[in-house]
């Protein structure tokens, strides 16, 4: 067996050959489009399957340095907070409670699930633990930080199970959710809403490079990189007081605090919030954070633990499913950004946040803007969703 590490900027660039790869062939299957299928995922669920190929046939492990990957997912974030208006959250503080409140729920839901399912297959309850929140809403870093108990209670490979389970449920995550939307959009016949300008996803029909001004991208280049430059040092100054949160999560922040603020303060000044030019960096960071995601998955890994792995997070994806078709989608009120809601959903609680906001801006690249399902959802998951979880699995697990 040989392993060799493509370094970072050859990642990067081989991520953005691959993107390309995904686009073609969605441009070429309109099948892909039909059910919200994102570039990245067709890309970088095909590069994984050749360098699975690759690994099978010539014993070769192809590994890649993710550090430019890691940044992009900043970016995006950073332009998801820029992007947002007091009035979009104003008018989302009702179906933030309501998505709060299910997510939470959901949690259990899903750790029931698992247990249920793997005492069926003759499991420890703690393998249905670790293939439930744990390594599905938690993702790879919970599923990785609990790996270690849950080995100590004598679950051996738990750290293995849990990866390949979060890997396995990233794929998932990003196959269902354009589906869902578009199954409830046909059936309720919704449309978007109407919004002065895309927050993210531009529209296929309407990609047209010719419309930007070099001068208005590297304005906003300069404002998100000021607003992650405040964001690093506010993370900074919340890791010093005990309080761990994602560098995304207060990179939002800023930018939602200095959109609301500064273009009152200086009405003249130009602001990159709901441009083109943001929209661009938008895609462009959300599309490569995912290709590279899902093309440097091994997918031996997954293989190895097939068979009751598999049908775990079978029961899993039904469990989602169901629950979104059912409770999610009227609860939040049968609408467009219901379905929106419901893809971005899909996408979190099996795979992770960008999965879910990859999915959504599928959906609203084909359909149309919901601009507070952007909002609402990334706040949901990213402040309330780890804390919660880390309660419901130490709890799981002492049951």
């Amino acid at each position: 067996m040989h392993s060799f590490m493509l370094d970072s900027f050859t990642s990067y660039t081989l991520g953005i050959l691959v993107f390309f790869v995904g686009f073609l062939l969605t441009k070429k299957f309109k099948l892909l489009q039909e059910f919200n299928i994102p570039e990245p995922v067709t890309g970088g669920l095909l590069a994984a399957l050749v360098f699975y190929f690759v690994y099978m046939t010539v014993q070769i492990e192809v590994n890649f340095d993710l550090s430019t990957r890691d940044r992009l997912l900043v970016y995006f974030f950073t332009a998801i907070g820029l992007n947002a208006k007091f009035s979009d959250l104003k008018k989302g503080g009702k179906p933030l409670i309501i998505l709060l409140v299910l997510t939470l729920s959901y949690i259990v839901i899903q750790d029931v699930i698992g247990i249920t399912g793997a005492l069926a297959l003759g499991l420890p309850s703690q393998v249905g633990v670790l293939t439930g929140s744990a390594a599905l809403i938690g993702g790879h870093g919970t599923a990785i930080a609990w790996a270690p108990d849950i080995q100590a209670m004598g679950i051996e490979g738990a750290l293995e199970i849990g990866v390949a389970a979060a890997t396995l449920g990233l794929v998932i995550a990003s196959l269902i959710g354009g589906p869902i939307a578009k199954f409830l959009i046909s059936k309720h016949k919704l449309t978007a809403e109407s919004v002065e300008a895309p927050m993210v996803g531009v529209e296929y029909e309407k990609v047209d490079l010719q419309r930007f001004s070099h001068l208005n991208f590297m304005a906003a280049i300069l404002v998100l990189h000021i607003c992650i430059i405040l964001g690093w040092i506010a993370n900074e100054i919340i890791t010093e007081v005990g309080f761990k949160l994602p560098l995304f999560v207060t990179c939002l922040l800023v930018g939602i605090i200095l959109s609301n603020t500064l273009p009152h303060i200086f009405p003249n000044m130009p602001w990159p919030a709901r441009t083109r030019s943001l929209a661009i960096i938008s895609d462009f960071s959300l599309s490569l954070f995912l290709t590279m995601s899902l093309m440097s998955m091994q997918l031996w890994t997954i293989a190895s633990l097939a068979g009751p792995l598999l049908v775990l997070l079978t029961l899993q994806t039904i469990g989602a499913v169901v629950f979104i078709l059912l409770v999610l989608f009227p609860l939040m009120g049968r609408s467009y950004q219901a379905a929106v809601l419901g893809a971005g959903f899909g996408g979190f609680a099996l795979g992770a946040t960008p999965t879910a906001i990859a999915n959504m801006t599928a959906v609203t690249k084909a359909h149309g803007p919901a601009p507070t399902a952007f909002i609402i959802l990334p706040l949901v998951s990213a402040f309330f969703v780890d804390v919660t979880n880390a309660f419901i699995i130490r709890f799981a697990l002492a049951f």
